[in-house]
């Protein structure tokens, strides 16, 4: 049911300065124009000290990309910072949104995580405007996540059919917290175009806090409201990675009503999905057993069955990466270290005209990670 129809990438890491090499975090946004805009984050090393964010336009259905002029500001309020993710949602014609996690950097010799409190640098959710499809943007403007700390943006924006925008992201602690990591995944509502944002709605959390449902994938359902949500499932006591999760539910007025969270027969990690107009609900999956694919699956009952023989292989990677984490007995501690080592990964995905999707995610070296695009006919 799917055809490959053709390949290529998005930012060559190999023509890039070493300080340019490592490109990840993928994004796609599909303009009304046509216009398709491709982000990540980029730098001379996965979260590294200096990371930016980078923005590519296709103005031909994703044949072919130009990296855009744009530069952004990664020190706020004085602070020196860097930048994580580059989300974007047309919210009016012509009227883009770019959104990003910033990391606190004023020391420069903390990672990203802690693993002696297992905690994470302070955070910041900013939102930039573009009026030119990306060429340039407005100054950041921050985000108020209540009173949630070591939050961080997960994927990509939904547009509801009614305009309402969803910008969805996790908690977790800060990195001199000494408390227990409480996970949970979550989004803020904007019902004006982003000038505002609702407080934070909670998506997942487990009631016992021993599975995390990490880096939440959503999209948009065919019913007013409806959006179906993907996650990365670990269960942190029997450490190990669990098949992909779902859940359905409906953005009513204040709340998330949700039907329950449930396993499918998905293997891996982050899950990008996508409703078909037919009902039919796509996952772009990438799955780290060796060797490590990133797998185009279609379920056609709403995500209650997913056929292994309908599913596209796209790509096969040959990790390179020395991590020490295998699928079982999980370290907790060392697979934070191994997330900042993968070298493939974080897919996206979004529809085009005459029944095709394009894809999108990063894969390379250790030392060398660009951005890759795939596009497939759905039969």
């Amino acid at each position: 049911m799917f055809v490959l129809e053709n390949r290529g990438l998005i930012l060559d890491a190999t023509r890039q300065p070493a300080q340019s090499r490592i490109s990840y975090f993928t994004s796609l946004c599909v303009l009304r124009s046509g216009v398709i805009l491709c982000g990540c984050q980029n730098g001379p090393g996965k979260h590294s000290v200096t990371s930016t964010i980078r923005l590519c336009r296709s103005n031909d259905d994703g044949r072919t990309w130009e990296p855009l002029p744009a530069r952004f500001e990664t020190r706020i309020d004085g602070h020196p910072g860097s930048l994580a993710a580059a989300e974007m949602v047309e919210a009016a014609p012509g009227r883009l949104l770019l959104f990003t996690t910033w990391f606190d950097r004023s020391d420069p010799e903390r990672p990203l995580f802690d693993p002696v409190t297992e905690g994470i640098l302070k955070s910041k959710q900013l939102l930039a405007i573009s009026t030119d499809d990306g060429s340039t943007w407005s100054d950041w403007r921050e985000l108020s996540m209540g009173a949630l700390k070591g939050c961080a943006l997960t994927g990509p924006i939904l547009q509801m059919r009614d305009g309402t925008i969803v910008f969805a992201f996790e908690s977790f602690k800060e990195y001199d917290d000494p408390h227990p990591g409480r996970h949970a995944a979550w989004i803020v509502v904007s019902r004006d175009g982003g000038k505002s944002f609702s407080q934070p709605l909670l998506v997942a959390q487990h009631p016992d806090h021993g599975i995390y449902y990490w880096d939440q994938r959503l999209c948009t359902g065919l019913a007013p409201g409806e959006f179906t949500a993907l996650f990365w499932t670990h269960d942190l006591i029997e450490k190990h990675d669990l098949t992909v999760h779902c859940r359905h539910a409906i953005l009513s007025a204040d709340a998330v009503i949700a039907s329950p969270i449930r396993a499918t027969s998905i293997p891996g990690q982050i899950a990008a999905p996508l409703r078909l107009d037919d009902g039919r609900l796509l996952a772009f999956v990438v799955d780290r057993t060796r060797p490590g694919t990133m797998t185009l699956w279609c379920s056609p009952d709403d995500g209650l069955l997913w056929p292994e023989e309908h599913r596209l292989i796209v790509h096969i990677h040959d990790e390179r990466a020395a991590v020490p984490q295998g699928s079982e007995n999980v370290d907790f501690k060392q697979y934070w270290e191994d997330m900042g080592k993968w070298s493939f990964g974080h897919p996206a995905i979004r529809s085009l005209p005459e029944n095709r999707v394009l894809l999108a995610w990063y894969a390379g070296t250790p030392d060398s990670m660009s951005l890759h695009w795939a596009r497939v006919c759905i039969e």
